[in-house]
């Protein structure tokens, strides 16, 4: 059939993941470092990711493709984490009181029920209690860590748990840690930690999903996005705007930029 459809220009495309939060039907992927149209039945044409085009590469084009289909969308966001899911299943139920209605609902209590039941050990959630170390000589390393919990990857937290509840959360790019030397001690004591790469991890549009519940369910008290000076990083500022606000709490958001060489470059509220 002839419809309306996203079209991406690949020569303007950076691969900034910036389109990909607000495409909900999961149509967008960055492989190979440029955002690609993933399958034509999961683009309903509507054009929400627009906007979030930095460079303009994409557009609404009318050609030849296969229909939109709701049922394979839903299939595919199976596959995803049910914090995703959850939110597409509520925004369907509020379109009707159908049997198709009914079975979402059904769906949904099936992926909380598999997601309960197992997973990878390494995966478990821990929360660490603080050691004080006796310093014995001048020459005894004193630098402790000062990570409270685990897991800390963005995938693989649960936006809820018991210790991200009105807490400061810093959600730092993966190489933050490794550039700046005193990044336990300046900004993470205190806080709770998730990390991110918009550039290279897969499936970043569940992100905004879980900062929002962060900010609504688990009530945040502030967030703190700590980034590389280069351009692919700025991402992650963009998802966690997007998150916070779709959020209907009002969280405070701090931005923090780091050099290559580990410098502070700039550290101000958005």
């Amino acid at each position: 059939m002839r419809r309306k459809i996203i079209k991406i220009d690949e020569e303007k495309c950076t691969g900034c993941g910036l389109c990909i939060p607000n495409c909900h039907e999961q149509a967008i992927k960055i492989i190979n470092g440029k955002a690609r149209l993933v399958n034509d039945v999961f683009c309903d044409g509507l054009g929400a990711c627009l906007g979030e085009c930095p460079e303009g590469a994409l557009t609404l084009e009318e050609r030849d493709a296969e229909p939109y289909d709701e049922t394979k969308v839903l299939e595919n966001l199976v596959r995803k984490e049910s914090a995703l899911i959850e939110d597409h299943l509520q925004k369907l139920s509020g379109s009707g009181d159908t049997e198709l209605h009914k079975g979402y609902g059904d769906l949904l209590k099936v992926i909380q029920g598999d997601a309960a039941g197992g997973g990878c050990p390494g995966s478990a959630a821990s929360v660490f209690a603080k050691k004080h170390k006796a310093v014995n000589s001048p020459q005894e390393n004193t630098q402790q860590s000062e990570l409270s919990h685990w897991p800390i990857q963005l995938h693989l937290l649960n936006p809820v748990a018991d210790f991200f509840a009105g807490s400061d959360v810093v959600l730092a790019a993966d190489c933050v840690a490794y550039s700046l030397a005193d990044f336990h001690s300046r900004f993470l004591k205190g806080r709770n930690l998730a990390i991110a790469c918009p550039k290279l991890d897969h499936d970043i549009e569940v992100y905004t999903q879980k900062i929002r519940k962060m900010a609504d369910d688990a009530k945040i008290n502030t967030l703190t996005v700590i980034m590389m000076q280069v351009p692919c990083c700025r991402g992650l500022l963009q998802i966690a705007l997007s998150a916070l606000q779709k959020a209907a709490r009002k969280v405070p958001l701090k931005a923090i930029i780091i050099s290559t060489q580990g410098e502070v470059l700039s550290e101000e509220w958005v």
